[in-house]
């Protein structure tokens, strides 16, 4: 059955709240296939659980969207599976209740990720939850604390942890090759040019826009369905709506800002500053009749750590040509002895100081559809389970990844370099601190 939140029995989603322990689920080893569900049926989520079921090691027992046409697509493409009629929900509340299942995949909108991990934790399944973690810093260290809590394992998905080509550049600086890396520089660069508003227009028949916003401001529905929703917020142009995520440095920052902090062992800053604005893609506009995103179209941040290490993010919404050596993506890592490119497509290159030293290239191993390693990262989520360890991408690390993203787009925002204390999690400002939560509207809460 279907269900909204409005007809969802309120009395036992408060009992269920009141509870001090978790209906922990026994681990699937020795008892078959691991009981998966998927809350979030749109491309990306369709690619994890279709790695999971690849796997041989999970079955699917339920699909949660509030768009109805997201889980008839899903519906038609897990037919290749033997799976017919898989039990549809709309609220999330609904199928963790209700399935009981051992793994929750939440492939949501950013909006939604805290409070559906944290639900999941609770009733006891182990998540896989699609990065940035959050929209708000508070929202992260909640997801960390459930996690710990509850002893479910979360993995995030920043996938890059675990492809082959990153693995062997991260051994390539562990090593010692590119001598003392003082600095780091993370980028991405698309082609791009002014927008046009969009008209606002009535949500297409099977979406519940108002739960799609859930706790997040309700605005306008605009979109352009023919164009598979890139037009406009849902499904995929979501990312440039700063109601509902953070921009592209929230998005594409969090895979390279989280391997710089993989890489060379560190946590957290110790301040922050960022720039950007809109001259190319021009002024945000949002009244009854239309709206543009809201997010810049370029974003310039510095992070500086306690022991002098520096590093930048750049992005461009316009200006794509590939004026540099290697890809438009990845990180750039500055050590004494050359420059290594950590990319994506092209895996990675050492250029080396000293010009008569051969440069070395690693070719990447990726998975279609969309050049990822999804695969490695469910194996290893498995593996964390069935062997109590945490995951490669624990849900500390992803907090610690999207908190950097979200802290330079508060800079941005406050137009000035902020402190970060990360004992605290706090900046000492007082402004800069009411930033790190939000309010959430009608009956969604906060969580702590």
């Amino acid at each position: 059955m279907e269900c909204t939140r409005r007809n969802f029995s309120r009395s036992s989603l408060v009992a269920a709240v009141a509870a001090q322990s978790a209906p922990f689920v026994l681990k699937a080893q020795g008892r078959g296939k691991f009981r998966v569900v998927l809350i979030g049926c749109g491309w990306w989520g369709m690619n994890i659980l279709t790695t999971a079921l690849q796997s041989g090691r999970c079955e699917l027992v339920g699909l949660c969207d509030v768009d109805e046409r997201m889980i008839d697509a899903a519906v038609d493409a897990l037919s290749g599976f033997n799976i017919k009629n898989p039990r549809r929900y709309r609220d999330f509340r609904e199928i963790l209740a209700k399935e009981k299942a051992d793994i929750a995949i939440v492939a949501t909108p950013d909006h939604w990720h805290p409070l559906i991990m944290i639900e999941a934790c609770r009733q006891g399944a182990h998540v896989y939850v699609e990065k940035p973690v959050g929209h708000t810093v508070h929202e992260g260290s909640a997801m960390v604390r459930a996690a710990r809590k509850y002893g479910r394992k979360v993995q995030v998905g920043t996938h890059r942890r675990v492809s082959s080509h990153n693995i062997r550049a991260y051994e390539f600086i562990k090593s010692g090759k590119l001598g003392k890396v003082a600095s780091a520089k993370c980028f991405i660069s698309y082609g791009g040019g002014a927008e046009k508003p969009k008209p606002n227009i009535d949500p297409p028949a099977g979406l519940d826009w108002d739960f799609w916003c859930g706790p997040a401001p309700l605005r306008h529905f605009c979109g352009d369905i023919d164009n598979g929703g890139r037009g406009g917020i849902h499904p995929r142009g979501f990312r440039n709506y700063l109601d509902y995520a953070n921009g592209t440095i929230a998005d594409w920052g969090i895979h390279w800002v989280d391997q710089v902090l993989w890489i060379t062992g560190r946590t957290a800053p110790v301040s922050c500053h960022s720039v950007g604005g809109r001259p190319v893609r021009g002024p945000v506009i949002y009244n009854d009749r239309e709206q543009t995103s809201d997010a810049p179209d370029h974003q310039i941040a510095v992070w500086s750590f306690a022991d002098g290490f520096n590093l930048t993010w750049e992005n461009r919404r316009f200006a794509g040509n590939n004026h540099m050596k290697g890809e438009n993506v990845g990180v750039l890592f500055y050590g004494e002895r050359g420059v290594l490119h950590l990319g994506w497509r092209h895996g990675w290159s050492f250029y080396p100081s000293n010009t008569k030293h051969e440069i070395i290239s690693v070719a990447p191993q990726l998975h279609e559809p969309d050049n990822q390693n999804i695969k490695e990262l469910w194996a290893d989520f498995i593996a964390a389970i069935e062997n109590d360890r945490l995951p490669a991408c624990d849900i500390l690390k992803g907090h610690q990844a999207t908190a950097m993203c979200l802290m330079a787009n508060l800079s941005m925002k406050l137009g000035r370099s902020i402190r970060w204390d990360a004992a605290t999690e706090s900046t000492g400002d007082v402004e800069a601190d009411k930033l790190l939560k939000r309010k959430y509207r009608g009956e969604w809460s906060y969580p702590v």
